[in-house]
C-alpha cells in the first residue's frame, strides 16, 4: 500500500496551475476568480534576489561567496543563471492564456490575443532595458556616492537586467509565435514533451553553434586601450595588448572581448572586472588588491561580463528553464514532474562537470560557457525540485516565507538592496561628512565592532540589516496587496 508521503507526490495541484479551471470553479461557486502562483518559484526568485544582495554587500570581505575571477564557480556566478532560469520557468505559465484564447471558450474571450501578449513582452522588455541602463548604466552612484550622472562617452550598455531582457524576449516571443491551442491541456509521458516543443531546442542549437562558432571561429587581432582611472599612475596611457590568434578563452585574447570591443566600444565595457583579482594581476588574488609590478597590460582593461556573445549563450539558461515550465504545465503529477525535473538537472549538472574537469570547456562565468550554462542550470533544476518537493507537496512554506515574500516583490528589493539606492538615499542624510551617516554607524558600531571582525560584521550587517530586513519590508507590502511589477 501506498505511504502517504508517495500519495502526495501523485497528486495533482488541479486548479492551482489550471486558471481555466481556477475562473470556472470560481464562477460555479459564485466567488470572485483568482489565478494562484506557485511559491516554490517565487521562493527560488527570492532566494535568488536574496544572494544577489549577500554577494554584492559581502563578496569583498568572502572572496569565496564572491565572482570567480575568471575560470571556476563560486556562488555569485550562480546568481544570473538562477534568475535566467526563473524568467524562463515563469513565461509558459504568464502565456498560458494565449492558447487558452485560442481554444474559443466563452469563459476566455475576454484573454488577450497574440499581438497583446507581444506587446506586453515588449514593453516589459523595454522596463527592464531603461531600469538596466539607469542602474548599471553608470547614472546611479549608489550607495557610496551621492552623486549622480554618467558621460555618454563611458556608459555601460550591458548589464544584469539589459541581459534578462534579451533572454526575456527571445524566448517569450518565439513561445507567442509558435505555441498552438492544440498544445493547451495536452498531457505527456516521459520525453514526449521534447517532441512537443521541438522548436524550443532548435533554437537552443541555433544559440550552440552561433557561440561556438564565435569564441572559437573570430580571429582576435591585437588590440589597444587607454587607462581611464584617476588613482592610477597609468592614467591616460595607452597600452597594446598582443594576441593575434583565435580560439583563445584566456582574458586577454578572447572572442566574446573581441565583439564587445568591436559593437559595443571599449569605454562602455565595465571597467572593474573580475579578472583584476587573478593571480597574474594581483598578489592579494582572490581578493582585490593593488596591480603587481609585472602585471598584464590587459589587467587594466575594461571587460564587459554580460556582453553580447556572452547574453546569446545566457539564452540556454532560460530555454531550460522555459522547459522545467512546460513540464509544470503538462505534467499532472508531482512524481512524473520531479522524475523529469531531476533526470534533466543531474545530467546537466554531470555534463557540465565533466567538461571542465577534462578541461574540454571550463567552467566560466564571464564568457558564459557551454560548462558553465550545463552545471548551473542542472543546479537550478535540482534546487527548483527541492523547494517544489517542501513548499508545494510538504507544505512546509511558512519555512521560507521571508524568501517568498522577496519573491513576489523582486524588482523593488532588487532596486533598493542590491542596487544600494535605499541606502544611498540614507546616507545622504549626513552629519558634518558623507562617512558619518545612520547607514555607517549601524554598520561599524552594531555588527563591526560587536564582532570584533569587519569579515563577519560586514557579512552580518548583510544578511540582517539587508536582507532579513527587506524580507520584512516586503512582507508588509505583501499583506497591503503593494507589488512593483514590470
Amino acid at each position: 500500500m501506498a505511504t502517504s508521503g508517495q500519495h502526495a507526490l501523485r497528486q495533482s495541484h488541479g486548479d492551482e496551475e489550471n486558471p481555466a479551471a481556477a475562473v470556472s470553479a470560481a464562477e460555479e461557486k459564485g466567488r470572485p476568480a483568482r489565478t494562484n502562483r506557485i511559491a516554490s518559484l517565487d521562493i527560488f526568485r527570492g532566494l535568488t534576489v536574496a544572494l544577489m544582495i549577500l554577494v554584492d554587500g559581502a563578496g569583498g570581505e568572502w572572496p569565496v561567496i564572491g565572482h570567480a575571477p575568471w575560470n571556476g564557480c563560486n556562488l555569485a556566478d550562480f546568481v544570473m543563471p538562477f534568475f535566467l532560469f526563473i524568467v524562463g520557468m515563469a513565461i509558459p505559465l504568464s502565456l498560458k492564456e494565449i492558447t487558452e484564447l485560442l481554444l474559443g471558450h466563452d469563459l476566455l474571450q475576454r484573454m488577450p490575443s497574440r499581438l497583446q501578449a507581444f506587446r506586453r513582452v515588449m514593453v516589459r522588455t523595454l522596463k527592464l532595458l531603461f531600469w538596466g541602463i539607469i542602474l548599471q548604466g553608470g547614472y546611479s552612484h549608489a550607495p557610496d556616492n551621492l552623486t549622480y550622472g554618467v558621460d555618454m562617452k563611458q556608459i555601460r550598455w550591458c548589464g544584469i537586467l539589459q541581459r534578462i531582457a534579451l533572454a526575456y524576449m527571445v524566448v517569450a516571443v518565439l513561445e507567442i509565435l509558435i505555441k498552438d491551442a492544440k498544445f493547451e491541456g495536452q498531457q505527456t509521458t516521459g520525453y514526449s514533451i521534447f517532441k512537443l516543443y521541438w522548436w524550443q531546442w532548435f533554437l537552443g542549437v541555433c544559440v550552440i553553434v552561433i557561440y561556438f562558432s564565435v569564441i572559437y571561429g573570430a580571429y582576435v587581432p591585437d588590440w589597444e586601450f587607454t587607462v581611464h582611472n584617476i588613482d592610477s599612475q597609468d592614467n591616460r596611457k595607452v597600452f597594446k595588448v598582443v594576441c593575434g590568434t583565435r580560439g583563445r578563452l584566456d582574458p586577454p585574447c578572447n572572442a566574446v572581448a573581441f565583439v564587445d570591443r568591436q559593437v559595443l566600444g571599449i569605454n562602455h565595457m565595465y571597467h572593474h572586472p573580475a579578472w583584476k583579482r587573478t593571480k597574474a594581476c594581483t598578489f592579494k588574488s582572490p581578493h582585490e588588491g593593488p596591480l603587481r609590478n609585472d602585471a598584464p597590460a590587459w589587467c587594466q582593461s575594461p571587460f564587459e561580463p554580460e556582453g553580447i556573445v556572452s547574453s546569446i549563450s545566457a539564452i540556454l539558461s532560460t530555454i531550460i528553464g522555459v522547459h522545467f515550465g512546460h513540464v509544470l504545465v503538462h505534467m499532472k503529477g508531482h512524481l512524473d514532474r520531479l522524475k523529469h525535473w531531476f533526470s534533466i538537472g543531474a545530467a546537466l549538472l554531470v555534463l557540465g562537470i565533466v567538461l571542465h574537469f577534462s578541461h574540454a570547456i571550463p567552467l566560466n562565468k564571464q564568457l558564459y560557457s557551454f560548462s558553465y550554462v550545463c552545471v548551473t542550470a542542472g543546479t537550478s533544476g535540482i534546487l527548483f525540485c527541492t523547494f517544489y518537493v517542501l513548499v508545494d507537496i510538504l507544505g512546509f512554506r511558512n519555512l521560507f516565507l521571508p524568501l517568498e515574500w522577496i519573491g513576489m516583490n523582486a524588482m523593488l528589493v532588487f532596486v533598493m538592496a542590491a542596487e544600494g539606492i535605499f541606502e544611498g538615499f540614507l546616507n545622504g542624510w549626513y552629519y558634518e561628512t558623507t562617512n558619518n551617516t545612520l547607514v555607517y554607524w549601524i554598520r561599524k558600531h552594531v555588527f563591526i565592532q560587536v564582532w570584533r571582525s569587519r569579515r563577519v560584521g560586514v557579512l552580518l550587517y548583510v544578511i540582517f540589516a539587508q536582507i532579513l530586513f527587506w524580507a520584512l519590508v516586503a512582507g508588509v507590502l505583501h499583506r497591503m496587496g503593494i507589488y512593483w511589477k514590470l
